[in-house]
């Protein structure tokens, strides 16, 4: 008997443009998987048209409720959950996120098998999709935008109206730096797409030290890792594995960061237990120099306190003024502009969504429509028949409202 797969229209809002599976990945699904039925849910806001599945030979239908597996991206609207359905979505409730409570308690209730992308790990519990490196990408020309707002220098096209990569970086043809220091934290998949998006400036890289200690009369670019902005209390070497696992037993060592740079680009994991890059009376010395702060990794409440609220794709900047630690106009001079989206990914929706898809035909649909012989969607399934699966058992507290965080 064939598996019945449905492609889901996104129900969240803010909306959000993106697909799991793009009209391309379809057709090499379909082949690839000779025991799947695939249908596509109609949609007028995703980045592919239903036009653009038809003419790839691709149903679309406006019911797909016959469909033993839906597919999506982000979470699915309450309302529109099916009774006994296996969902593949972001469901962002694994770290208790309040907001989401409702939607993991219908689930339950709705029996349910629930699969988070979040979760789709190899045997060394490597992530196996994420839309991280398109984060990176859009955070850092994002950060450039807000730059050129700011002075009146250049101005570029919002990266939700180009078509796609292709044409946002043609636009970086525009952008004219005077000799600005730009910082970018972090090592992982989302810094590397930042770096990725710079590297059509053709800015000279210098080294941390260099970075803190020389002035330059062009516009350079530094990467810092851990070991550069945090330090063990006690004074031993600094050893990654043991930040990673102990961050409460480190202090931040970033301050001297936050008096030569002038763009920041926050790429880096953070951990609450972590110490915070800066302070407010950091932010309020006269030597701190940031003047545009795009926080990719958007830690509310965490390592940077200009990080007020999200912003949105449509209104991505706002002012932080260190003197009142209020909101401001975003390109007020007395303020820090803050970039603080965090769906970044959507605003390039055609290209993160075939590089996403791609994943997930190739190392997760195998397993998904065939046998998890290496465990790949048992890890990722949080609930099923009607109760956490054992993995995620923690969560039962959250689920009933006992343990909000």
């Amino acid at each position: 008997m064939k598996t019945k797969v449905g492609i889901l229209r996104e129900t969240k809002t803010p909306p959000d443009r993106r697909v799991a599976v793009t009209p391309l990945l379809a057709i090499e699904m379909k082949e690839k998987f000779q025991n799947v039925v695939l249908k596509v849910q109609e949609s007028d806001l995703r980045c592919f048209s239903d036009k653009e599945y038809n003419d790839s030979g691709i149903n679309v239908y406006e019911d797909i409720s016959d469909c033993d597996i839906l597919i999506g991206v982000k979470e699915v609207d309450i309302p529109a959950l099916i009774e006994g359905k296996a969902y593949l979505f972001f469901s962002h409730t694994a770290k208790k996120q309040p907001y989401n409570r409702e939607l993991l308690q219908e689930i339950i209730r709705k029996k349910i098998t629930l699969i988070d992308y979040e979760y789709l790990t190899d045997e060394n519990n490597i992530r196996l999709v994420a839309f991280g490196h398109w984060a990176g990408i859009v955070g850092a020309y994002n950060g450039l935008l807000a730059w050129g707002k700011r002075y009146n220098s250049f101005d570029l096209k919002p990266a939700h109206k180009c078509h796609d990569m292709s044409e946002m970086l043609s636009e970086l043809n525009k952008v004219d730096l005077p000799a600005i220091k730009i910082l970018v934290t972090g090592g992982g998949r989302v810094t590397y797409g930042a770096l990725e998006a710079l590297a059509p400036l053709n800015l000279r890289d210098v080294s941390p030290e260099e970075f803190l200690t020389e002035t330059y009369d062009e516009p350079v670019i530094c990467r810092i890792d851990p070991d550069h902005y945090v330090r063990r209390k006690d004074g031993r070497t600094f050893d990654l594995q043991h930040f990673f696992d102990h961050p409460a037993e480190y202090k931040s060592t970033f301050r001297p960061y936050t008096k030569v740079t002038d763009l920041l680009i926050l790429c880096h994991f953070w951990d609450p237990a972590s110490p915070v890059f800066m302070t407010k009376e950091d932010m309020r010395s006269d030597d701190f120099n940031i003047k545009v702060i795009a926080d990719v990794s958007c830690d509310l409440n965490g390592p940077v306190p200009s990080t007020i609220r999200v912003s949105t794709i449509s209104d991505p900047f706002y002012g932080y003024n260190p003197l009142t630690d209020k909101e401001s106009e975003p390109f007020d001079k007395e303020s820090i502009t803050v970039m603080a989206v965090d769906n970044l990914p959507g605003e390039l929706p055609r290209d993160s969504s075939e590089e996403f898809g791609k994943t997930l035909v190739q190392k997760v649909f195998p397993s998904l429509l065939g046998k998890d012989s290496k465990g790949i969607i048992e890890r990722a399934t949080i609930a099923k028949d009607g109760r956490l699966t054992k993995k995620f058992a923690y969560l039962q507290n959250y689920l009933d409202g006992k343990d909000i965080v």
